[in-house]
């Protein structure tokens, strides 16, 4: 078990919110961020960092947490605000939107190692993904909601195999990009490859 949060619960912190995101790294799509709050007794075993789980299991478990949460809420924010304020900046405000759905009273929130500005007390643990269970709950709803819009994308613009890969700077990608070209308002212009790819374009001239 995830029991990292336990030891915050007290008298006066009764609702704990576990924020994380999912696709800082890639280069296409946007950033998601997931924020939830079960109640300080709801136990599951196997409620774990997103990515420490199968495809299949995380897809289980999608529903089972939206189904037991006091509270959740999902955000995210696009390739286009991502290349306009910065990927840090951009998952900050995406998880305070994701945050800003929690319909509940809470009393503390613990983010993956993210500093946020709250209106209750934070922590932001250094894994937090691996050591609470509601930060870890928050990484699967992120990363579960992220791989459908790409697998979405990936029906839109086939050529690109983003339902393999979900945006990630892969060989078959990249390869990808260099014969097709970015996606606007999808490929992230501000990343050194798609950056690399308008450099070289505007070489040419």
């Amino acid at each position: 078990m995830l029991t990292k949060e336990r030891e915050y619960y007290s008298a006066s912190v009764k609702v704990i919110v576990g924020v994380d995101e999912a696709g800082r790294g890639p280069l296409a799509g946007p950033v998601f961020a997931a924020a939830v709050c079960f109640d300080a007794s709801f136990q599951n075993e196997d409620i774990n960092d997103s990515k420490k789980l199968t495809a299949k299991k995380r897809e289980e478990l999608f529903s089972l947490i939206q189904e037991n949460a006091l509270g959740f809420g999902i955000a995210s924010v696009s390739a286009d605000i991502i290349d306009e304020i910065n990927i840090y900046e951009a998952t900050k405000r995406c998880m305070l939107v994701a945050l800003s759905k929690i319909q509940v009273p809470y009393d503390m929130v613990i983010t993956d190692a993210m500093p946020l500005t709250t209106k209750v007390p934070l922590v932001a643990m250094v894994k937090g993904d691996a050591n609470c269970l509601n930060v870890a709950a928050a990484s699967i709803l992120a990363k579960v909601s992220r791989d459908h819009y790409m697998e979405e994308l990936d029906r839109q613009y086939p050529q690109y195999g983003f339902a393999k890969h979900k945006g990630y700077g892969t060989k078959a990608h990249l390869e990808a990009i260099a014969k097709y070209g970015p996606i606007p308002h999808v490929h992230r212009k501000s990343f050194a490859p798609i950056a690399a790819y308008y450099q070289k374009q505007l070489s040419l001239f």
